[in-house]
């Protein structure tokens, strides 16, 4: 039931999607010509185009692959399997995608040996947040990042133990068993959470640290954050993680979050925002990922994370495949970015944005760029 009903609310989304698109479009048809300067569109080109990877993103890029081949760019067939970051990772490397979706980064080592000029492109800004069933409690929880540590490495077992009941006075908590749920696959959700883990605790960065796999000190797996929100919803007691559009579509209740400032936070666009207040672009083109889990500022969600997608930035060979993409993912990153607020995902801010545009425009074909347009 509850997968239906998401299904049902990407489909009214496409559709609100769909109207402004189209209100757009006549808004900017109807109005006298008062500039010389030319509105970029996209080009109405033919081809197929592949895409795999994060599931953490999967909502948005569904929603987004709808409403452009459909009413933007009809002649163009796109796809994008979510499998997970590692696999999406390991597809774009291989040449079986002509673009990739991750939310953890490729490492330096393998860029250099195998994928010299891919480029992480940030699209979007996202939360991951502890998920929990718990019929009986009402009121969302409050968890300390000592708490989430715990609960992971198995050193808290029961729900009413004494350091959640501290965190959250007056909730009646019940003395059942914890049961953790984790990624099965290679996920950059997991490496989001874990990078989190990593930073609050030393304990756990030294015997269990970061990545998108990581050996679970306790625990049953899940692939995908559909799978974990799923295994939660079926396990009385469980604990997961997963992006804040599968807790939304999962009828999950969001809850707070201790930041490195001792608030107490949910995962809202604001908060997912603010972990990236303080980041700052690397000039260099190839290095657009970065880290703004457990971020300074006050109001900050603690465990948040850019996802990107991967391009190459000159090693493709179909001049009209290259430009049908860029095409798409510069729609997506000027057009598309009203979609992730609905999506309850955070849309970039303005200096990555301008500088994932930035790095969209260096990519070439045989020496030749396959986009022109304004970075604005």
């Amino acid at each position: 039931m509850r997968a239906s009903v998401s299904r049902i609310v990407l489909a009214v989304i496409a559709l609100v999607m769909v109207a402004s698109v189209v209100v757009y479009s006549k808004t900017a048809s109807a109005a006298p010509a008062t500039t010389t300067t030319v509105e970029w569109a996209p080009r109405q080109l033919t081809a197929t185009l592949k895409g795999s990877g994060a599931s953490f993103p999967n909502p948005l890029y569904q929603v987004l692959i709808s409403v452009y081949t459909k009413n933007i760019v009809p002649g163009l067939t796109l796809s994008y399997q979510s499998v997970g970051s590692g696999q999406g990772q390991k597809d774009f490397i291989a040449y079986l995608t002509d673009f990739g979706g991750t939310d953890s980064v490729v490492s330096s080592k393998t860029v250099q040996t195998q994928a010299p000029d891919a480029i992480h492109l940030p699209m979007v800004l996202g939360g991951v947040l502890p998920i929990y069933n718990l019929p009986t409690v009402k009121t969302p929880l409050r968890f300390t990042p000592e708490m989430l540590v715990g609960i992971y490495k198995g050193a808290i077992k029961k729900w009413n133990d004494p350091r959640i009941a501290a965190a959250n006075p007056g909730v009646k908590l019940p003395k059942s068993e914890i049961t953790v749920v984790y990624r099965s696959d290679s996920s950059g959700t997991t490496s989001i959470w874990t990078d989190y883990l990593s930073k609050v605790s030393g304990t756990w960065k030294s015997e269990i640290g970061a990545g998108s796999t990581v050996k679970w000190p306790v625990g049953i797996g899940a692939p995908g954050n559909a799978g974990v929100s799923s295994a939660v919803q079926k396990t009385e007691g469980a604990i997961g993680y997963v992006e804040v559009a599968y807790a939304l579509g999962g009828g999950f209740t969001l809850p707070y979050v201790q930041n490195s400032s001792g608030n107490y936070v949910q995962p809202a666009l604001a908060n997912v925002s603010a972990a990236a207040a303080a980041a700052v672009p690397s000039t260099d083109l190839q290095k657009l990922a970065v880290s703004i889990t457990n971020g300074s500022d006050a109001q900050a969600y603690p465990i948040a994370g850019f996802t990107y997608i991967l391009v190459r930035q000159s090693t493709y060979t179909d001049v009209n495949k290259a430009q049908a993409l860029s095409d798409f993912l510069y729609w997506s990153l000027t057009e598309g970015q009203g979609a992730s607020n609905r999506l309850g995902y955070a849309p970039l801010p303005e200096n990555f944005r301008k500088a994932s545009m930035a790095a969209l425009m260096s990519v070439r074909v045989k020496g030749q760029p396959v986009l022109t347009a304004p970075i604005k």
